[in-house]
């Protein structure tokens, strides 16, 4: 609670002055309308989380007090060092690149560009997931969209709709994730109220059923995919109304939010019904609610989670779509990567990248595209704990609208534990998932060195 009340304290520091550090936030934007910190909350909430839709499998691979322990102490060990990270680099370097300006400030050009490269095949491959869960929910209620072309042409027509939300305006998309976000959760405060006298506190210290073996793998990329990603709200840094007060505030309130998300309705579920392991994945949460509640709770909770995937597509479209304005801004890829839509002041051109490779990977198999999410998000967040060490030993007496309240050793320490977990994160990945991120880590660093000899040429800008 002191490094909470020490975020939120500093809040309150008068505006940095970044021109002379950024020369990216200093491109020439028409008018535009800033994010206030309601829909930052939401925004940063629905990158991370979005609500408890996809914890169930943590209780499946390794039992209730296992998913229990997860999703209360990872937090700490994972979300809380990397919020604060991203508290102090985006209130220093708030320019939409986000990572990427930090990675460049403190190794230079190659690896703030292979960084760039890293995040956005995470982001636009991940974003792929969303569509496809989007249907697989719809599905229930409308069979025809099972299999088929029916499936395929409903994954495609709700990718293109959603971008085009994205097109029409941050600051739209903002306040729609507010209202979706209140929508999606509020069958889970329902479930867990109507659930408190059935609660047993015995059966949350279960570890499993007798011969259900466990999964330990899909355990931690469970837990994983569903607490990370809290740096990517930082590309949109550009676009926030005085993001040196209005960022650690909303990094803060975005961190409740997604904690208490999280563990209330997992302790709800798990203590108010006897374990049938095997039935706890993806979805299983809609049948929890049938069961403790009635069907009404049900179709409300399957509306959620279509609701609150939306709300997923939409903050990581914006993201990914913002981050290569930066790199444009930044020279790392050609200027026309930057373009803004006249009408909407969109980077239209980022948002349509964005959509054809998160197209073209809908059709591969959840889980092939969790674990690559998962391996390029590990190899960037380990070069961003390098990047935030190195700038506070580079850059000494910068001045930090916040600041994390740790010396040098403290910091070290913060970073240690979860690069181990990413390092371990890495180790598990299978062989096609490992051979998948090398090459995307060839192609980006190729590109690099293509953009070096297009600007020598003078081919781009």
């Amino acid at each position: 609670m002191v490094v909470s009340q020490h975020l939120l304290e500093h809040t309150e520091e008068e505006d940095v002055e970044n021109s002379t550090q950024n020369p990216d936030t200093n491109t020439p934007k028409p008018p535009q309308k800033k994010l206030a910190l309601l829909p930052l909350i939401f925004l940063i909430y629905f990158e991370v989380a979005g609500g408890p839709y996809g914890e169930e499998a943590a209780v499946g691979a390794a039992g209730p007090i296992f998913a229990i322990l997860g999703f209360t102490a990872f937090p700490f060990i994972w979300s809380i060092p990397e919020a604060l990270l991203t508290a102090e680099l985006a209130t220093t370097f708030p320019g939409n690149g986000g990572f990427v300006i930090w990675a460049n400030e403190a190794f230079g050009p190659f690896w703030g560009s292979l960084m760039g490269f890293w995040k956005f095949f995470s982001a636009v491959i991940n974003l792929a997931s969303y569509p496809v869960l989007c249907i697989d929910y719809l599905k229930l209620m409308i069979p025809a969209l099972s299999s088929g072309i029916p499936h395929t042409l409903s994954i495609f027509i709700s990718t293109l709709f959603l971008s085009f939300l994205n097109y029409s305006g941050l600051a739209i998309v903002g306040y729609s994730a507010v209202a979706l976000g209140v929508v999606s959760l509020l069958p889970f405060l329902l479930l867990s109220l109507i659930s408190l006298p059935k609660i047993d506190p015995s059966r949350w210290l279960s570890f499993g059923q007798e011969g259900v073996k466990k999964d330990w793998t899909l355990y931690f990329n469970t837990i994983f995919w569903n607490l990370n990603f809290w740096d990517s709200a930082s590309t949109l840094a550009g676009e926030v109304d005085q993001p040196h007060k209005t960022f650690p505030k909303a990094l803060f309130f975005s961190g409740m939010l997604t904690c208490f998300g999280y563990i209330i309705p997992l302790l709800a579920a798990t203590g108010a019904m006897e374990l049938d392991q095997k039935n706890w994945s993806g979805g299983y949460f809609a049948d929890v609610a049938e069961i403790i509640a009635g069907k009404w709770l049900k179709f409300w909770m399957e509306i959620g989670a279509v609701l609150s995937i939306v709300g997923l597509f939409e903050a990581q479209l914006s993201s990914a779509a913002y981050q290569l304005l930066g790199m444009a801004d930044l020279g790392f890829i050609p200027k026309i990567f930057g373009d803004r839509s006249k009408k909407f002041n969109t980077p239209w051109m980022g948002i349509l990248v964005s959509t054809i490779i998160a197209v073209a990977m809908s059709f591969f198999s959840f889980n092939e595209i969790i674990s690559t999410v998962n391996f390029l998000y590990s190899l960037g967040m380990l070069l961003e704990f390098a990047s935030f060490l190195w700038l506070r030993r580079k850059f000494p007496l910068l001045k930090r609208p916040f600041e994390v309240p740790l010396g040098m050793k403290g910091l070290i320490l913060m970073c240690l534990i979860p690069s181990l977990l990413l390092v371990y994160v890495m180790s598990v990945a299978t062989k096609a998932v490992f051979v998948a991120s090398a090459f995307l880590t060839c192609l980006g660093i190729l590109l690099y060195y293509l953009m070096n000899l297009c600007k020598a040429k003078m081919w781009v800008e």
